[in-house]
């Protein structure tokens, strides 16, 4: 999953949201470097991304975009995800009493910001360039996508062609949708009971 569905899984607990959210500039061990209630995020993190992986329904997620975009299409199929997440939040948002999506953001931005010593170098460098374009409300929009998907695939020195995906989207957009409710349906249920059990 992407930044937000992370952070959505964080269930509104500020310390595991940071530990959520940092958790790929994290490596090995170095978690135990942080306060308790990020490390339990960290490891809420990587578990949500077993559970990703592993699961039959993102994989046929994945298995459709595998033959234009390889391994980088697990990566799609997470910025998808988050799409939809973004896109259909009222269906989502009642585990935070309605709150519209963009006051959740907001809210997300400002707990970066008072922690902000709190993160990992490289996510002081990305959080201003979150910050002012508004990546996760702009998530719910083709256009947002096409964009996180052009600056995906410039990361990759346009290897990846990851920035034609969102013909893909358009192409099947329904079908990723389904699955996207399916799987997400499961994955809250695995996260809560897992972050009881860290």
């Amino acid at each position: 999953m992407n930044f937000l569905a992370h952070i959505y899984l964080s269930f509104g607990d500020d310390d595991v949201t940071l530990g959520n959210f940092i958790a790929d500039s994290i490596r090995g061990k170095d978690y135990l470097e942080f306060p308790s209630g990020i490390q339990r995020g960290v490891l809420l993190h990587r578990e949500i991304d077993t559970f990703t992986d592993t699961h039959p329904v993102t994989r046929q997620s994945s298995k459709r975009l595998h033959g234009k975009y390889g391994h980088y299409s697990r990566v799609i199929v997470d910025i998808f995800y988050d799409h939809f997440l973004a896109r259909n939040w009222e269906a989502y948002n009642g585990e935070y009493d309605r709150v519209p999506l963009d006051l959740f953001v907001d809210r997300f931005y400002d707990l970066l910001e008072a922690r902000f010593q709190e993160l990992p170098e490289s996510v002081q460098r990305m959080m201003p360039y979150m910050v002012s374009d508004n990546w996760l409300v702009n998530y719910g929009k083709m256009d947002g996508i096409a964009r996180v998907l052009e600056g995906m695939n410039r990361r990759t020195r346009h290897r990846s062609g990851m920035h034609k995906a969102i013909e893909d989207l358009w192409l099947h957009y329904d079908k990723f949708q389904g699955e996207f409710e399916t799987f997400f349906a499961e994955l809250v249920i695995f996260s809560r009971q897992k972050l009881k059990l860290l």
